[in-house]
């Protein structure tokens, strides 16, 4: 469902006819490394990797779309142990103007490999502050519905906000953005057992990314990602990496 979600974006990215043409879209492929801190490693058996993405997005008067489709360990196979399985994940984000910046949201990230599948799923609120200097902000908050291969069910609530600004310098297009998420209220049976923490271990944890991107021409963007969680990512402790990202617009 998400695929076609996604699709639907890049399609409705390029319509011309009055009335469906966006105010603005954008879509590129990506290759990207990230690579975990030596502390996360140890502690979390995570392991660095490669991934390749598909990323598009498209906005109208009311209606604002975004989405991505990750092919993550792409020279792996799928049969092999995490961390250095082959592994699918896919975000799809939706916002529906409701009323003075007031939006509908949606949101709905996949992962999946051949021994673990994770879905999250947030419907709620959120709020757009544009500016005319390059920022905007948007927070949201959301009921949490989480299915994975460990838990199904109503997991508390999802909270955060994103970040972007835009502006030039040594006469390069510049932008930080920032995405982070506060899971929160999650359902005890989610995180302990026999009161024993276990998976994330805890009712609340954090996860995101702020990033530094510069656009070298019309196609090619570079940028560096600084990756974090808490309480997240089926660990409890603090989780940090760099992403080493290009991208090619088209």
């Amino acid at each position: 469902m998400k695929i076609f979600i996604f699709l639907f974006i890049i399609v409705c990215s390029s319509l011309s006819a009055d009335g469906l043409t966006p105010n603005y879209s954008f879509s590129n492929i990506n290759l990207n490394y990230l690579d975990w801190s030596q502390n996360s490693e140890d502690e979390s058996a995570k392991g660095d990797y490669s991934y390749i993405g598909l990323e598009g997005g498209a906005g109208w008067d009311r209606v604002d779309f975004y989405g991505f489709i990750n092919l993550e360990n792409p020279t792996r196979s799928y049969k092999e142990q995490s961390p250095n399985d082959l592994r699918v994940s896919s975000f799809v984000d939706l916002d529906i103007e409701m009323k003075n910046g007031f939006k509908f949201h949606i949101q709905d990230f996949v992962t999946k490999s051949d021994s673990f599948y994770a879905n999250d799923f947030i419907v709620g609120f959120a709020y757009k502050l544009d500016t005319d200097i390059g920022l905007w902000f948007r927070p949201f908050v959301g009921l949490h519905q989480t299915n994975d291969t460990y838990f199904d069910g109503l997991n508390g609530y999802m909270g955060g906000w994103l970040f972007s600004y835009d502006f030039n310098l040594f006469h390069h297009k510049f932008n930080i953005f920032q995405w982070h998420e506060i899971e929160f209220k999650r359902d005890k049976s989610f995180y302990l057992d026999d009161n024993v923490p276990i998976g994330d271990g805890a009712s609340c944890g954090i996860n995101g990314a702020i990033s530094l991107w510069m656009k070298l021409n019309d196609t090619i963007t570079t940028g560096l990602q600084y990756r974090y969680a808490k309480n997240k990512l089926g660990h409890d402790n603090y989780q940090s990496g760099i992403v080493y990202s290009v991208k090619y617009g088209f």
